[in-house]
């Protein structure tokens, strides 16, 4: 641990700090929800005041690496993309429609690349209770889409499942966090895709290829929902 350069009450520089304190955390093996130290424990520690430990653990908080709990303490924080979120969310509502469209596209693309491997690994491992469950989801889309309504919150709710299995949480995170951002794009887009009868049916089409116990051809049918999305998308585009 870095020695105390400074007498108590002295300001030290604000990134140190904060490296100070993560490299505490790691060092003490503390783990998400574990209670940090006080603040006067910190300030006596490292010889600093009471403000410049507040506004590190602000900056740690937000980044997530920290949770602040007035009347508790400070706590190791949870894994969390929404700081993530929020920036892309944020430049978003500044860039022009073209550009949101452009991040939207290139969002889509990311998940495609993700969950056409992902879905590979789901495909060797679905049990009944997972088929059951997509195959419930699905009929509540065709369901909708007979009605003319679309079907965005079962459509996340189909992936969350979908991936569930896999007990990634990172990978739940990375894919709700696209979801977050996309959504906020929605208003540039056309108010439903062209075919909702047909994009309910990819989604049964990929749970039939699970349940076939077919790796590629559940890749395959997961690229043809996201052919659809990005022509949803495309055609949105301002030529």
């Amino acid at each position: 641990m870095t020695a105390p350069v400074a007498g108590p009450g002295a300001r030290r520089p604000q990134f140190d700090l904060q490296q100070e304190i993560k490299q505490l955390i790691l060092e003490e093996g503390l783990q998400p929800g574990s209670l940090l130290p006080t603040e006067t424990d910190l300030m006596a520690r490292w010889g600093v005041s009471r403000s410049s430990v507040r506004e590190a653990l602000k900056s740690l908080q937000a980044r997530s690496i920290v949770s602040i709990e007035h009347g508790r303490g400070t706590f190791v924080g949870q894994p969390s993309l929404d700081s993530f979120v929020d920036t892309l969310v944020f430049h978003r509502h500044m860039a022009s429609r073209q550009d949101g469209l452009a991040t939207a596209a290139d969002l889509v693309d990311v998940r495609e690349i993700l969950e056409t491997e992902l879905v590979q690994r789901v495909a060797r491992t679905a049990d009944d209770a997972l088929l059951a469950d997509l195959s419930a989801i699905v009929e509540r889309m065709a369901d909708a889409a007979a009605a003319g309504r679309r079907f965005e919150d079962d459509d996340r709710t189909f992936h969350q499942r979908l991936y569930a299995p896999l007990r990634n949480d990172l990978v739940l995170q990375l894919l709700a966090a696209f979801w977050d951002v996309l959504d906020a794009v929605g208003p540039l887009l056309p108010s439903q895709p062209a075919d909702l009868p047909g994009d309910a049916e990819l989604h049964r089409r990929i749970v039939q290829r699970l349940r076939d116990r077919d790796a590629a051809g559940a890749a395959a049918a997961m690229r043809d929902h996201f052919r659809g999305t990005h022509a949803w998308i495309d055609g949105s585009v301002p030529h």
